[in-house]
């Protein structure tokens, strides 16, 4: 399984966001992929206000990205915002494409770091898994990376392989920790973890100052999507600028791993 993992700059506009998610599709299906991730706040950045884009899964950006994924036979997991029952609006994984269309709605929200996530935005409740010949995948969404107990329960629900998608907050230290939980995170779970960022913005944009400049405190993006192995290793990973990082995932590497490593067998907790 070629899964392919497009690290981009959105912008504040759906319609400009949904044709850079077909162009990079395309690159994508022309270099093999079956499964195309992009990042968290694809079909909108953040540091502008939410309600006013956001869609349910029927609604027209999700069924344009339904569109694209079905004329390349491909799966597409893409980061939007969906409306909640509250007024404020769900951080919303869109899976589709393969005769799947659902979403997965995130589940800890980025309070931390001076970002208050939640004023705007509703948790989810549920982990959701997904599968794609015989690869049962987990979702995870940017601020979930922190908390090993999620990874677990995907991968109690099948998943040897848990996409994260993300629009991670830069400043002092955040790279660091970004890479050591993602292969942190394939530790805890002996699976492979495949983390798309937000690219890091361009010199001289909203944002290219840590992320920040004309959008409060809002986490940008800083790249450095990765691949990290059932064991920890980091396979593949791309530097802050847009890019495409391709995976090839062999399901035996899991199984392998979790003979050697049985962690999730020796729970006592």
């Amino acid at each position: 399984m070629r899964v392919a993992l497009c690290q981009i700059n959105s912008s504040a506009d759906p319609a400009a966001n949904l044709d850079l998610v077909r162009a990079e599709t395309a690159r994508a299906v022309e270099r093999g992929a079956g499964v195309v991730v992009f990042p968290e706040a694809t079909m909108c950045r953040f540091g502008v206000p939410l309600g006013p884009v956001a869609e349910p899964l029927d609604g027209p950006w999700a069924a344009a990205v339904r569109g694209i994924a079905d004329e390349h036979g491909v799966v597409v997991v893409v980061g939007m915002f969906t409306p909640a029952a509250d007024g404020r609006v769900a951080n919303t994984l869109l899976v589709t494409g393969g005769g799947h269309h659902a979403g997965y709605d995130k589940i800890h929200l980025f309070d931390a770091f001076g970002f208050a996530e939640s004023r705007t935005v509703a948790p989810g409740a549920q982990p959701v898994v997904f599968a794609v010949d015989g690869l049962v995948f987990g979702l995870a969404t940017c601020y979930d990376v922190r908390f090993p107990e999620l990874f677990r329960a995907l991968a109690d629900r099948g998943a040897t392989a848990v996409l994260v998608c993300a629009s991670w907050g830069a400043g002092p230290g955040k790279r660091e920790q970004w890479e050591l939980l993602v292969r942190a995170r394939a530790l805890d779970c002996t699976s492979w973890v495949l983390a798309c960022g937000q690219a890091e913005p361009p010199a001289g944009s909203a944002g290219a100052d840590g992320g920040n400049a004309g959008q409060g405190d809002a986490p940008t993006g800083i790249g450095f999507s990765a691949v990290a192995s059932p064991l920890g290793s980091v396979v593949e990973q791309l530097a802050g600028e847009p890019g495409l990082l391709l995976a090839d995932l062999d399901p035996g590497t899991v199984e392998q791993a979790r003979r050697a490593l049985p962690v999730l067998a020796n729970r006592r907790l």
